[in-house]
């Protein structure tokens, strides 16, 4: 492999190539449609070729590394710093080549074909969450106008709106009978997908034995623990349990300055998604903790820093400390063993 490097600005239809051979020198620059790129990677000789972690850049790094390239995905967030003027695709493949000369930029690695496949069924299951919340909110919205308050809870929404347009001295119009049954419907046929997910979910982790280890960490279910193997990947590259809690933006925010070190709230960087589930099964770990006799170890430490902090922040503390469990469950191939609070 020589020491040059292909810098590519990814779109639809066309894309823009630099090649450097010289650190911070371009050399070659080349514009090449969808099919002609592909031809392009299997002419060239095996380098390094530099992708910004966008839309279908996982697709086309695995295909470049099917060709014996070394691929380097770089966040579009680190990049972005290096277009110093306006922003074109010329621009674009620049900031690549200039964005690699940075060792602090920690690539992204690439993702397989598994793990896009579980990615997209998350990514999928939280579109018609959000869908079905959206239908819910509506439907109590506008019966509110008709002075029909349903109390808070998805579970009161659908029964009571059917009762209403079954009764004969219903207070709706008739003219919004048939778009709220159909609303309804809605509603339940998204319910209906997100079941199936699920299932489909949890018929993929049954030959996943990574995902059964990370079910054993309090907090951590079908969903965390499949979610963090689509996204996070491979766990290896992180070389503590701190780094990859940061990862997922569960760290203090530092504010520091010569002898004066502060530390804010969580930084909140990386996958919201990841950070969400980590934090609802953290909130679960803590109002069952409340329940047990006798509490473990680690569920102890959570009730006594919620008495000192209060509930949300011993939520979020204890969020990192799962994190960090699972870390070191991933890593060492183990199941977590919960410990007894001594006497």
């Amino acid at each position: 492999m020589d020491r040059t490097t292909v810098a590519i600005d990814l779109a639809k239809t066309i894309f823009e190539v630099a090649i450097s051979q010289q650190p911070g020198h371009i050399h070659q620059r080349r514009r090449l449609s969808r099919a002609r790129l592909g031809s392009f990677l299997a002419e060239l000789p095996p380098t390094t070729v530099l992708l910004e972690a966008c839309g279908s850049a996982h697709f086309w790094a695995r295909l470049a590394q099917g060709y014996g390239h070394q691929v380097v995905l770089l966040p579009p967030h680190a990049t972005r710093p290096y277009v110093l003027r306006d922003k074109t695709d010329r621009a674009d493949a620049r900031a690549l080549l200039e964005a690699f000369r940075n060792q602090d930029i920690h690539p992204i690695p690439v993702k397989s074909v598994d793990q896009q496949a579980l990615t997209a069924l998350h990514r999928l299951r939280s579109a018609w969450l959000a869908t079905r919340t959206a239908r819910l909110n509506a439907l109590r919205g506008f019966l509110r106008e008709f002075g029909v308050v349903i109390p808070l809870g998805a579970r009161f929404v659908l029964p009571q709106v059917r009762q209403l347009l079954a009764g004969s001295d219903s207070p709706l119009p008739a003219a919004l009978h048939p778009t709220l049954a159909d609303t309804c419907a809605e509603i339940e046929e998204l319910e209906s997908h997100t079941r199936s997910l699920e299932r489909q979910l949890a018929t993929l982790a049954a030959d996943l034995p990574v995902v059964a280890r990370l079910r054993s960490v309090p907090g951590v279910g079908l969903l965390t623990a499949t979610a963090l193997l689509a996204f996070v990947g491979d766990v290896h590259r992180f070389r503590s349990g701190r780094r990859f809690a940061n990862y997922l933006g569960l760290t203090p925010r530092e504010h520091s300055s010569g002898s004066s070190r502060h530390l804010g709230s969580i930084s909140k960087r990386g996958d919201p998604y990841l950070r969400m589930l980590l934090i609802h099964g953290a909130r679960a770990v803590l109002c069952h903790a409340h329940r047990l006799p006798r509490p473990d170890r680690l569920r102890a430490w959570a009730l006594q820093l919620e008495q000192l902090r209060g509930h949300n922040k011993a939520t979020v503390a204890l969020a990192n400390k799962l994190a960090r469990i699972v870390w070191a469950v991933w890593r060492s191939e183990t199941r977590f063993q919960e410990e007894e609070l001594a006497a």
